[in-house]
């Protein structure tokens, strides 16, 4: 005769089972700004502006992101009146960018996103470690920009800060970068 087993043992069972199937990278197009950007997100996304500082420059940047399986996946999101202005404010985000990463070894090269400028030209950064309270954080990173139609340049950052659960989720997060 087998012994009974309490309910509460198949409440517990059953909720260990649930939470088997809720996936800690639950991939979702989010659209970007007005840009027509989509990037996959492998979560709910938050969104901000902030202004950052890009030489004399006070610009409002829009910023959508969220944190999965330990890291931070955003992107970064600025409006420029033409390229040369787009030139130049990425110029400064990229040396502020590296500013931030002390004395981490970084590799910076070009990269390749379908449909962006070639100028000012796609450049992917990764550094390891980055020092963060102690702990080591990679960081990657690649700006691109788009024309637009009114002649304005929309400028992105594209960050995964820290280190995936799955090594697979970074690559998934900038091959899924997609601009109209």
């Amino acid at each position: 005769m087998p012994f009974p087993v309490p309910q509460s043992r198949f409440v517990l069972a059953a909720a260990a089972l649930l939470a088997a199937c809720s996936p800690t990278f639950n991939w979702r197009e989010v659209p970007v700004a007005e840009s027509g950007l989509i990037v996959l997100l492998p979560c709910k996304a938050d969104r901000a502006t902030r202004a950052l500082p890009l030489g004399a420059e006070s610009v409002q940047v829009d910023m959508t992101g969220c944190d999965a399986g330990g890291a931070t996946f955003a992107i970064a999101h600025a409006s420029a009146s033409g390229p040369e202005q787009a030139e130049a404010w990425l110029r400064v985000w990229h040396a502020a960018t590296r500013g931030q990463l002390g004395e981490a070894q970084v590799a910076q090269t070009p990269a390749s996103v379908q449909r962006a400028t070639a100028a000012p030209a796609p450049l992917r950064l990764d550094a390891q470690p980055l020092q963060q309270q102690g702990a080591s954080v990679p960081v990657q990173v690649l700006w691109f920009a788009q024309s637009q139609k009114d002649g304005t340049v929309a400028l992105y950052q594209a960050t995964v800060l820290g280190k995936p659960s799955s090594p697979e989720a970074s690559k998934t997060f900038f091959e899924g970068l997609r601009l109209p």
